[in-house]
């Protein structure tokens, strides 16, 4: 498997919980403008935003971004991904990261490591950190993950799994939305149904077990990076950047 990947960064205008998320201010600069910077600063040979949005275009390519317009009919970022790599005609062999568009604190770490764990076995790679007493275990906005001592993911829930009658923070994972795969793995993925289990949890890795391709998740050791879904993680993003920024002077 070679050491070269390209990043492709999902990037959709309608949030429902924060309408037009890529575009929100954080900390002085929009939220794709930090991924933008994280996806560059990676050890990728190439990075791409797809979005639906020609406001995120025309803002991402005044930032040196290249961009690939997609559809707007999606049910899913891994689905917005298939269809920039087909337009950008990358080979199937592409190894291909997943960046999320809300996840700007990202570890480079985490990012330039899950491609090269990409193998036959384990065609789709992704990252776990454990929980801890400062993260709400309860909240359905964090997913868990279960794995098999072999690391592969057995499910992921919103719901607290493992069920535990002695609790114990080390014994939940807690999953974070990077993936990484091969462009051809990516075009399978892309052609399966939703399935009951995805749209009950509405998540979509729950598409890829469902059809019997194994999870490799990698755990690091690492706080869980503040991705950003809702206006209490962005006010929380916003903190962090300053506190970031402040720290560097």
């Amino acid at each position: 498997m070679t050491d070269r990947f390209v990043i492709i960064v999902p990037a959709r205008a309608a949030s429902t919980r924060l309408p037009n998320k890529p575009m929100v201010p954080i900390h002085g600069r929009s939220l794709i403008s930090r991924i933008i910077d994280l996806a560059q600063s990676s050890n990728a040979i190439n990075s791409y935003i797809a979005t639906d949005s020609i406001e995120i275009k025309n803002h991402a390519e005044s930032l040196g971004a290249n961009v690939v317009m997609t559809s707007d009919k999606h049910a899913s970022g891994m689905d917005r991904i298939a269809e920039a790599a087909k337009k950008i005609d990358l080979p199937l062999d592409t190894l291909i990261l997943n960046l999320q568009g809300d996840e700007p604190f990202m570890p480079l770490q985490i990012i330039n490591k899950l491609p090269m764990l990409v193998s036959k076995d384990a065609p789709i790679t992704t990252a776990c950190v454990s929980f801890n007493e400062n993260m709400d275990i309860n909240s359905p906005n964090e997913v868990k993950v279960v794995r098999s001592k072999s690391k592969k993911a057995i499910y992921f829930s919103r719901s607290v799994i493992p069920n535990s009658f002695t609790f114990d923070y080390k014994n939940y994972l807690k999953h974070l939305g990077i993936y990484a795969y091969t462009n051809e793995t990516l075009q399978a993925l892309s052609k399966l149904d939703q399935t009951e289990n995805e749209k009950t949890e509405r998540l979509e890795q729950l598409r890829f077990l469902d059809n019997g391709f194994n999870i490799y998740v990698e755990d690091f050791e690492f706080d869980a990076p503040i991705g950003i879904d809702t206006p209490d993680d962005l006010e929380a993003a916003i903190a962090f950047a300053k506190k970031m920024t402040d720290d560097a002077i």
